[in-house]
């Protein structure tokens, strides 16, 4: 795991949630701005999948690393798996995700629409969300299965030989839709692998009110543990929506025309960033946005830096209650009706970079999965341990040599 300037006290991973719970923020639409609309469930179940998320993966990686994921690249990619799930495999995605009670073609249509109009939603911001699945090409997927992650999720359904050529155009695939921010997604593809689903997701915007380069600084930055650091500060004075309290100060910062902006919440008191986003919850996300911010002239100071990030999301997917098919027990029949399929991994990489003229933030969740088995499985034998032997002949049963080998010495 790489990750760059440690213990960063904004969380920026507010950025992906914004785009997630498409909530009002004050921006009226005109002629450069498209308003995104998908239904109010739908949008509220991800904004509380976003908080969950963060909370559970928290709790797996050390207190004091960098931390950086993108909800909505999460959710779309499960939502894929989830259009090959049955039974209780589908019900525990569809709640991990904070959708129950809402039909799976209501979220496809909803997912489609993300697809479609985020891209388009600010003229000034240059933002992609694009999906694939790639199959072991003697592997058979079902026809239903590929044709509604084409038409639903607008994925190249792409099946080749499993190699070392597979791995890298797996690989470029997730550089080019990044714009070269995460150039590796794969770094192996094991035989029992079958079939990985990929979401890319790339976000660059310019700050509506920009940072002079000519005032950034040398600035103390203080870490949890105490001690200080001297990072870059950036620094802009303007009119800006704030909020203070506290266990924390937000302030919002505008991007382009104003559809996009990054929250950051910065601690207060004896609070940490872990504690405060341990604690905060869906509903007040929504009443900071929509009633808890104030528009006020203040400076705000950022530190320029890049990050990037990778986690493996396992153990943060079973703490949320996906736990299923990570075993052999999934149930992956509208995949593969006859394989005896599960999810070997999810994991995702991340990219943040901040400076004086705006934000590039990138992400690729990917979903590999594999075959429980792949036919009879293989008996093997190894003496890797003390071990007997027995030398005779068949036919009078007669034994020759016994021996006991303990600590055998090779050359």
């Amino acid at each position: 795991m790489n990750k760059i300037l440690k213990n960063v006290l904004f969380v920026p991973v507010l950025l992906t949630g914004t785009l997630l719970g498409c909530t009002d923020d004050g921006v009226t639409p005109g002629n450069n701005t498209n308003p995104v609309e998908i239904p109010e469930n739908i949008a509220n179940g991800t904004t509380d999948f976003a908080f969950s998320f963060f909370r559970n993966i928290q709790e797996t990686q050390p207190v004091n690393d960098n931390l950086f994921v993108s909800p909505l690249s999460l959710h779309m990619a499960l939502g894929m798996l989830l259009n090959g799930a049955e039974n209780e495999t589908a019900n525990e995605i569809l709640k991990t995700l904070k959708m129950e009670g809402i039909s799976i073609s209501d979220l496809n249509k909803a997912y489609k629409t993300l697809l479609e109009e985020l891209p388009v939603a600010d003229s000034k911001v240059s933002l992609g969300l694009a999906n694939s699945v790639w199959y072991r090409n003697d592997f058979q997927v079902e026809t239903d299965f590929k044709n509604l992650l084409n038409s639903s999720f607008d994925a190249e359904v792409t099946g080749l030989p499993f190699n070392d050529a597979a791995k890298e155009k797996i690989n470029k695939w997730a550089s080019d839709k990044t714009n070269g921010k995460i150039k590796k997604v794969i770094d192996q593809i094991k035989p029992e692998q079958v079939m990985f689903l990929l979401n890319a997701l790339y976000f660059k915007g310019d700050w509506k009110t920009q940072f002079d380069p000519n005032k950034t600084l040398d600035a103390s930055f203080k870490l949890e543990n105490a001690s200080d650091k001297m990072v870059k500060m950036m620094y802009a004075k303007s009119k800006f929506k704030v909020s203070s309290g506290s266990k924390y100060n937000a302030i919002q910062l505008p991007y382009a025309n104003g559809q996009f902006n990054v929250t950051l919440i910065i601690p207060q008191g004896q609070n940490t960033i872990g504690s405060v986003m341990s604690g905060f919850t869906p509903q007040e996300w929504n009443t900071l946005q929509s009633s808890g911010l104030a528009e006020k002239e203040v400076q705000a100071g950022l530190p320029r830096f890049t990050l990037d990030y990778d986690a493996d999301l396992n153990s943060t997917l079973e703490k949320m209650g996906i736990t299923r098919v990570f075993t052999d027990a999934a149930e992956l029949g509208k995949i593969n009706k006859t394989a005896d399929l599960f999810v070997d991994f999810v994991k995702q990489n991340t990219y943040l970079g901040i400076d004086e003229k705006g934000t590039e933030a990138a992400a690729v969740t990917t979903v590999g999965i594999g075959v429980t088995s792949a036919g009879p499985e293989e008996q093997k034998f190894i003496c890797d341990r003390p071990f007997g032997l027995v030398i005779s002949e068949k036919t009078s049963n007669t034994i020759l040599f016994m021996g006991r080998i303990m600590n055998p010495e090779s050359k």
